[in-house]
This record gives structure tokens, C-alpha cells and sequence, in this order.
């Protein structure tokens, strides 16, 4: 997918049925409304992935993003919950264990819940948007800049660029997937969810949502880490002493590595909270937790080559809510 190199773009992190905040977010951007689609004069925004499950306004927001893309204004990447939703949808080939792509379990029954609930009455609705859905890319190479959802890996990309049209799932990759084993699975895992550690000596964690979890999120940027706690990148604490605990020289070798001299990387995904800036000069995370009442986030991209902290742009959910309470 080639970018107008002429044009400016504005990323924006993970939405989740947040949808007064993102047109708040739009009008902070300079967008206005026309015929009812969001617009600049000049710019197109990047949505990260991410739009459905667990907010309020779900379909308002997925009505809001498809028509942007739909009319020119907007790109936007699959994030792990658009694709829980394909994989949802999508049988699994003959023979492989399973029925679905994305098995029915309480875990994504869960997930896409408030998604389901939402469009209980819009059926053919859903299943439009996730058709539209399998035409999202998993990644967006600007040249200059990349995105993805949770994390740029170069080798899985070189081998999906061969197998994939403009990084957009077809129906063979699909039904790959539904094998935890298959390249297509990992490659899926390692773009839209991250790199990840089993946590050691059979510890479990538990997140704030109830699911618990043998693995935890790394950080892929980290040049020569020491501890669990070096590499540890999720609002979850690691349970008991094991942030203190020594990589071994397997562990470390393990890691990936997104290097400092990389193209500028946006991803969402991770649930950070705070200010928003960079990471890096070159990593961006976009995902401010905006869904839990914290920042929808943005960044205005120009022609510069390294991410500068005065062009990310944000809204606080709870302050974006209350006034549109007010209006009403």
C-alpha cells in the first residue's frame, strides 16, 4: 500500500466504542464534518486497529472509521479484535480440531461481547462490517514511518509480503490460521498481540479484566535487558518476586528487537496510561487506554524523520464524556 507522500496524517491510537471522544479528537485535529463523513483539507488519518469491544458506542464508532476510509479520508490496520471477529465468523478447514477460526470460547465470548450485544439488532450490519473487516491491511509501510498493531517483525513481514496482497488476510491465509502451529498463526500473534514470555517457574497472572494468563507482554525495543522487569511491558505487575529475576542468555537471545535506526513505528495495543510521547525517537504506542477512561491519542505526523513529543495530540476520555453529557 503506497502512501501520497504530499499529504500530512494524523495516528490514532485504539478506540474501542469511544466515539464522542474520537469526534472530539477529530475537531482538536482540524477535521470538520461533510455529508456526514469526517474530513481535512489536507491531511488522512491512520486508525491503529482496535475500534470494536468493550466501549458504549461501538457501532456509531465503526460507522464513523468505514466511512472515513470509504470516502478517501482515513486508512485503518486490523487490530486483534477485528480479527477475534473474523476468526469468529470463519470455519476452520476440515480436519484441524477445531470449528472456527477463533474458537468459541468463554475468553473471546467474552471479548466480543459488547460488540454482539450492540448489534443485536443490526445483524447484516455486523456481518458487512466483517467482511469489510478481511479487507483491512495487518500493516502499513509509509517508508519513512510504519504501522502496525502490536509489533513491526521484519522476517514475519518479508514472508507475509510474498503470501499476502497489500497485507490484506485472503481466504487460504484464513483458514491456515486456524492451526496454533501454522506460520499464519504466528505471524497473526506476533502483528496484532506482540512478543510475549511465559512467566517463569508456573506462575500465573491474572489482568484486571479476570482472564489469566501464563505469558506476559515484552517490550521488543529493549537493547540488552537484564530482568523480567527490563522487559516487561503491560499495566498487569508481574506476580511475586519475578520481576527480579535474571533473563538467562537463552531468554535474551529470544528478544526481539525493533533497532533505534528503524523507521518511525506507530503501534497501539498496550494499554499505557500517563502523558503520551514517544517511546523512542523512532516508537510510538498510540494505545493511552482510552476505553478505561483514560486518553484517546493521536500523532500529527509531518515531513519530519524522527517523532517529536509536541505533535502528539490526545483528549482525556472522562473530560470528552462529561461535556457531551452537558450538550445533551
Amino acid at each position: 500500500m503506497r502512501l501520497d507522500p504530499q499529504r500530512g496524517y494524523d495516528l490514532i491510537g485504539d478506540i474501542h466504542g469511544c466515539v464522542d471522544t474520537l469526534v472530539h479528537l477529530l475537531e482538536r485535529l482540524g477535521y470538520q464534518r461533510h455529508g456526514g463523513v469526517w474530513s481535512h483539507p489536507s491531511r488522512q488519518a491512520i486508525f491503529l486497529g482496535d475500534i470494536i469491544d468493550r466501549g458504549t458506542h461501538i457501532r456509531e464508532a465503526l460507522h464513523l472509521v468505514h466511512d472515513m476510509v470509504d470516502r478517501g479520508h482515513a486508512y485503518c490496520i486490523l487490530g486483534n479484535h477485528e480479527f477475534n471477529a473474523i476468526g469468529w465468523h470463519t470455519p476452520a478447514p476440515p480436519g484441524c480440531g477445531q470449528q472456527y477460526v477463533r474458537e468459541h470460547t468463554p475468553r473471546y465470548a467474552r471479548l466480543l461481547q459488547e460488540t454482539f450485544e450492540q448489534f443485536a439488532h443490526y445483524q447484516q450490519e455486523w456481518l458487512a462490517f466483517v467482511d469489510w473487516f478481511r479487507e483491512l491491511p495487518l500493516f502499513i509501510d509509509g517508508e519513512r514511518f510504519r504501522v502496525v498493531h502490536a509489533c513491526w517483525d521484519k522476517a514475519v513481514i518479508a514472508k507475509l509480503r510474498e503470501r499476502l496482497v497489500d497485507g490484506k488476510l485472503n481466504h487460504a491465509f484464513l483458514a491456515e490460521a486456524a492451526s496454533p502451529a501454522s506460520f499464519a498463526c504466528h505471524a497473526l500473534d506476533r502483528l496484532l498481540r506482540g512478543t510475549t514470555m511465559p512467566l517463569p517457574d508456573g506462575l500465573t497472572l491474572t489482568t484486571d479484566e479476570g482472564f489469566v494468563r501464563t505469558v506476559f507482554r515484552t517490550k521488543f525495543w529493549e537493547p540488552a535487558p537484564l530482568t523480567y522487569a527490563d522487559v516487561v511491558f503491560q499495566p498487569d505487575p508481574l506476580p511475586g518476586r519475578a520481576a527480579e529475576r535474571l533473563l538467562t542468555q537463552q531468554e535474551q537471545r529470544n528478544l526481539y528487537l525493533y533497532g533505534p535506526d528503524e523507521p518511525m513505528l506507530f503501534v497501539g495495543h498496550y494499554w499505557r496510561s500517563g502523558k503520551p510521547g514517544p517511546i523512542r525517537d523512532n516508537l510510538a504506542c498510540l494505545d493511552y487506554s482510552a476505553v478505561k477512561r483514560g486518553k484517546l491519542a493521536a500523532y500529527r505526523l509531518g515531513e519530519e524523520q524522527r517523532l517529536n513529543p509536541a505533535h502528539f495530540v490526545w483528549v482525556d476520555v472522562e473530560t470528552a464524556e462529561e461535556s457531551v453529557d452537558e450538550a445533551r
